[in-house]
C-alpha cells in the first residue's frame, strides 16, 4: 500500500495504464466498447490511449528506464 502514495508509483500506474488503453485501443471489438467516448471517466481511457498510440517511441523508452529503476536502483 505505500507504493499507492510514492511519486514512482505513480508513475508505474500511468505507464501501465497507457501500455494498456494502447493495446486495448488495437482490438476492434474492445475499441468500440471501452475507448468509443471521449468525455468523462471513460474519456480518461481514451485519451490514455490517444497518448500511447501518438507517443509510442517515448512511452516505450519511458517503460525501460521505469522498469530499469524498479529494478536496478530502487
Amino acid at each position: 500500500l505505500p507504493a499507492v502514495y510514492s511519486l514512482d508509483g505513480l508513475l508505474v500506474f500511468g505507464l501501465l495504464l497507457v501500455c494498456t488503453c494502447a493495446y486495448l485501443r488495437k482490438v476492434p471489438r474492445l475499441k468500440a466498447w471501452l475507448l468509443s467516448e471521449k468525455r468523462g471517466v471513460w474519456g480518461v481511457f481514451y485519451k490514455a490511449a490517444v497518448i500511447g498510440t501518438r507517443l509510442h517511441v517515448a512511452v516505450a523508452v519511458s517503460c525501460v528506464l521505469m522498469a530499469f529503476y524498479v529494478l536496478v536502483v530502487k
